[in-house]
């Protein structure tokens, strides 16, 4: 799988990023109040995640049913699309009017992404998630918030997918915030090539970093990487004098075990001074529907949230250690 997204230039040769979403107000990924950014692209393929379309390179065609108006009242997509990608699919009833209402369908293997489509669809149903922005466009962008970075310790966080897909484009942007006096954090997997991580240390002033799970192999068969580089990454960040927050994803039957959260604490440990926190993050069902809007086939983990005592009760294990957690 290739973990690095090809670099992008625009008919004016400057270089571009993918961006699915840009998240105002941010108050959970880093210090202050933030603005977030979201870059397409991740090698990992955790099947709890929560933004599904993070995960691959390319702009895609997504489609919110509880937006579609039905068939029976717009056709319009169907006419426009001449790969003959959407046909006449299910009915179904309209979750607020309780309605027959019949809806599209999506074939994924023949659909294109060319967006012909969402031109026509007044109700925005079938939009385009992917956006392409120059390191000036998004800078502009995000420059718009630097009053509430100055008035809360804030700043901006470049997250995904992984942003370390898109390496040239982060460190790009990066230096240029820096350059505006922006805090700085970057929010990753760890899964990337250590020269990478260490051109972003003198412009990041904070890595959210993931921890999934201790054991290389369990991780492998459930994400689809070893964890051995990640790992690494995250003892070279700390030799090298980087900030990282630790981030734990509680899964059920995957990582929420005693013995791994252990583990975890313990070489959170090991980094030092490093670890400024740990947080454990909760699974959720949140992002299940997000699926169907790009392709229904994805096989996703849909679990029982654990109980509140039993995340009380890890959270133990590492404050035990010595380490400050929180939990969000």
């Amino acid at each position: 799988m290739n973990t690095l997204a090809p670099f992008l230039l625009n008919m004016r040769n400057e270089l571009t990023g993918k961006v699915y979403d840009i998240q105002g107000f941010s108050v959970q990924d880093g210090p202050g109040i933030r603005t977030t950014v979201f870059l397409k692209g991740c090698p990992l393929r955790c099947p709890w995640c929560h933004s599904p379309e993070s995960q691959e390179f390319h702009t895609q065609l997504s489609w919110i049913s509880m937006k579609c108006v039905g068939l029976d009242t717009c056709t319009k997509c169907l006419d426009a699309c001449t790969k003959g990608a959407i046909s006449p699919g299910v009915t179904t009833l309209n979750p607020a009017t309780q309605e027959p209402i019949r809806h599209i369908h999506i074939d994924r293997t023949i659909c294109d992404n060319c967006g012909d489509c969402t031109k026509v669809c007044y109700r925005k149903a079938l939009s385009m998630c992917g956006t392409d922005y120059t390191v000036e466009g998004l800078l502009e962008r995000v420059l718009k918030d630097k009053p509430f970075y100055d008035q809360s310790g804030g700043g901006v966080t470049i997250s995904g997918g992984e942003p370390l897909s898109q390496p040239e484009f982060v460190l790009r942007f990066l230096e240029r915030l820096k350059a505006n006096g922006i805090h700085t954090a970057v929010d990753t997997t760890g899964y990337t090539q250590y020269d990478i991580l260490k051109n972003l240390l003198p412009y990041a002033d904070l890595f959210l970093y993931d921890l999934k799970h201790m054991d290389s192999s369990q991780h492998k068969i459930v994400t689809g990487v070893s964890n051995e580089r990640i790992l690494e990454n995250a003892k070279n960040i700390a030799k090298e004098g980087g900030k990282m927050q630790i981030r734990i994803p509680v899964i059920p039957d995957f990582n929420d075990s005693e013995e791994n959260i252990r583990k975890t604490g313990r070489f959170c440990r090991s980094l030092g001074e490093a670890v400024t926190v740990i947080q454990l993050l909760p699974y959720h069902k949140l992002g299940i529907m997000k699926y169907q809007r790009l392709d229904d086939s994805k096989l996703v983990l849909e679990a029982d949230p654990l109980p509140d005592e039993k995340i009380r009760s890890l959270k133990t294990v590492l404050e035990n250690l010595g380490l400050s957690v929180t939990v969000h």
